[in-house]
């Protein structure tokens, strides 16, 4: 077989503020190889078949002079995230051909590793489609199944409110939250997004851009727990309108991914009702809950 095109996705400049494909990204086919003859070394092939974008790769985009909580992304070279990729050639005893993976790869049809290192052989024993482990059965459940563990000490009877409730992480959040018997109040952007938001049993659904977060909540809080995936204003009016003692679990800040972003203007209240705020990231907890995870939400995605 003669060598094919291997196209890359390439981190080509650092944006100023929203990254524009084409110009902070582009695409390139200038590497090729040869499938069949790739020297592997005890290595093995993998091609890409499924890719995962998630805000916090914005982070991953800054000058490396600046902060960012995961290593910058290298100029010229490709972007990198939670993939899942087969294996089309091995001469690693680990694994074989057709095996699949999930890990954080480059962003390029193939490429070839040495060893499985933090790979994980998805067995997928339920049948999911592949798409779903770099979303509910992948990172962003990981994310939500870790953190809420942790932090949200939820209790019965009590109220939670998740921002970006319709995204891989919100979505999951609403549902263990109705699952521990709380009250749910969830925001989302668009009417279609609310209507999805209202068939995970969601107790009150709005969106954001046409009702005020604050007059929501001021009516049908105080929160206990608060999910935020977005700062901004929602983060000022779940802090307003928080229980004593009420759990803040960070998740994200999209609002704020592009270098705009709403001051906070009541941090007295943080002391003043005893609010533990929580920022995390999920590697953190990975190796605790990793096992569980992947023997627990498999199998009630397929419910």
């Amino acid at each position: 077989m003669a060598p094919v095109k291997n196209g890359r996705i390439l981190f080509n400049d650092i944006p100023s503020g929203y990254s524009e494909p084409g110009k902070t990204t582009i695409y390139d086919e200038s590497e090729t190889i040869d499938l069949n003859n790739a020297p592997l070394n005890s290595s093995f092939l993998i091609k890409t078949l499924i890719l995962s974008i998630n805000p916090y790769l914005r982070d991953k985009m800054q000058d490396p002079k600046d902060y960012g909580f995961a290593p910058h992304f290298d100029m010229n070279q490709p972007i990198a995230n939670f993939s899942v990729g087969v294996i089309v050639h091995s001469e690693n005893k680990g694994v074989k051909a057709r095996d699949h993976l999930y890990d954080t790869f480059p962003f390029q049809e193939y490429f070839i590793l040495p060893g499985l290192e933090d790979s994980r052989i998805l067995k997928n024993k339920e049948g999911l489609l592949w798409s779903a482990y770099v979303g509910i059965a992948g990172m962003p459940g990981q994310t939500t199944y870790t953190a809420w563990r942790e932090y949200a000490q939820a209790k019965k009877g009590e109220t939670a409110f998740v921002t970006a409730a319709s995204g891989p992480v919100g979505s999951l959040v609403v549902q263990f939250a109705k699952t521990n018997g709380m009250k749910v109040i969830t925001s989302a952007g668009s009417d279609e997004k609310v209507a999805f938001v209202k068939s995970l049993r969601a107790d009150v659904v709005f969106n954001y851009k046409k009702t005020k977060t604050a007059d929501v909540l001021a009516k049908e809080g105080p929160i206990n727990v608060y999910w935020d995936n977005v700062g901004s204003e929602s983060f000022n009016a779940a802090l307003t309108n928080t229980a004593q003692r009420a759990r803040l679990v960070e998740c994200g800040y999209i609002t704020g991914y592009n270098g705009e972003g709403t001051p906070v203007k009541n941090m007295a209240v943080v002391f003043g009702k005893e609010i533990t705020l929580y920022g995390f990231h999920v590697s953190s907890f990975l190796l605790k809950y990793k096992d569980e995870f992947y023997c627990e939400i498999p199998a009630r995605v397929t419910k």
